[in-house]
């Protein structure tokens, strides 16, 4: 994994814990989601410049290396 990729990885796991608190209480969920912009915009930037822009298997694979527990094999 070179440092592109890694850098696409870690930012779509930022994304992704940021999501889940964000839409961790419904109720609340309104007031959080703007908050979502930064972490989208960084990833966006990061897949771009890791050329990972419409290659989800290539990203999840990157993801699964990086942090396996994502992937829901430790269930």
């Amino acid at each position: 994994m070179d440092n592109d990729e890694l850098a696409a990885a870690q930012a779509y796991v930022r994304l992704l814990e940021a999501t889940r608190a964000a839409l961790a209480d419904p109720d609340d969920a309104p007031v959080y989601l703007p908050l979502l912009t930064s972490p989208m915009r960084e990833a966006d930037h990061a897949l771009r410049s890791a050329g990972l822009t419409g290659n989800e298997d290539r990203l999840f694979a990157l993801v699964r290396a990086l942090q396996p527990s994502l992937s829901g094999s430790d269930r």
